[in-house]
């Protein structure tokens, strides 16, 4: 299949190359010529625009930074110029509102177009393990669920236009509030004298066992290898976990919802980005405890 791929990233580079991999002509385009230079590495053809990029594609994937310039990379550069039969996939994190009108945009436009947010970091991004959460209609899933499997160990059909942001914001939020007691329950244990290990191997497989204990343990050396392993670096910045849950506190005023905790977790992660660690792994926040 020759499918679009727009932004390339520390995430859409490895999505990209896992095209390449199941067999895909992938067209590729980014701002930066570093991730051009990478895409080309993995096996992309790389070109100078959006517009050339989507000519003739049967599939338009993007994985880009926010809502504002998805909307503009679509209005302006792919509805009108990809083929009306092409599949457009956004797999950006973007708040709901934008991605049900840039959706029906491209509905009345002739595109059939999901939106498909992702979880599972760089790591998955690049092992093609990442799990993919899919707004739109059924008969448009089905289409995109073809692109999207070389790059996930899960696509799921969340529901109509804008399923899947709203899946993936009510997703992190419960990330970042998880992670916030992983790392308050750990630094206690230790303070009371708990070996981290052991209370590691106690917690994961007991009541307060969380996604964030067994796979993402933020103390170094406890567990598998995560972020905490390598100083925080890598993995999923504390930058893009204030701004899930910043999207996460504006779904919440638009559906009428007091989310106490995912307000205090965002108030936190402000704090800890606002004080120079926005590059770091959401999971060094335990570093404030």
């Amino acid at each position: 299949m020759k499918i679009a791929f727009i932004g390339l990233g520390n995430m859409g580079g490895g999505m990209a190359a896992n095209l390449v991999g199941a067999g895909h002509a992938v067209r590729a385009f980014d701002l930066s010529d570093g991730a051009l230079a990478k895409a080309r590495e993995s096996g992309c053809e790389t070109l100078g625009s959006v517009r050339e990029a989507v000519e003739g594609a049967e599939a338009v994937v993007s994985m880009l930074p926010n809502g504002a310039i998805v909307k503009q990379v679509f209005t302006s550069d792919v509805i009108g110029h990809a083929p009306t039969g092409a599949i457009l996939i956004d797999c950006s994190t973007i708040d709901v509102a934008t991605a049900r009108e840039v959706e029906r945009l491209a509905a009345d436009a002739g595109y059939a177009m999901v939106d498909a947010p992702v979880s599972g970091g760089i790591a998955a991004a690049a092992a093609g393990s990442l799990t993919f959460m899919v707004g739109g209609s059924e008969q448009a899933f089905k289409r995109a669920e073809q692109v999207l499997r070389p790059m996930g160990k899960a696509v799921i059909h969340a529901g109509g236009a804008g399923a899947g942001q709203a899946a993936k914001i009510c997703n992190n939020m419960m990330l970042g509030i998880h992670m916030i007691g992983t790392c308050e329950a750990f630094t206690m244990a230790q303070r009371l004298g708990l070996d981290p290990q052991v209370f590691y191997d106690i917690a994961s497989v007991s009541s307060g066992q969380s996604w964030s204990v067994t796979s993402y343990c933020p103390v170094p050396g406890v567990g598998p290898d995560t972020p905490a392993d390598h100083g925080y670096q890598g993995g999923f910045a504390t930058a893009l976990m204030l701004k899930d849950l910043k999207l996460a506190m504006e779904a919440a005023e638009t559906a009428h919802v007091d989310p106490r905790m995912g307000r205090r977790a965002k108030e936190l992660y402000e704090a800890f980005a606002a004080a120079g660690n926005g590059g770091l792994d959401f999971s060094a926040i335990i570093k404030t405890l």
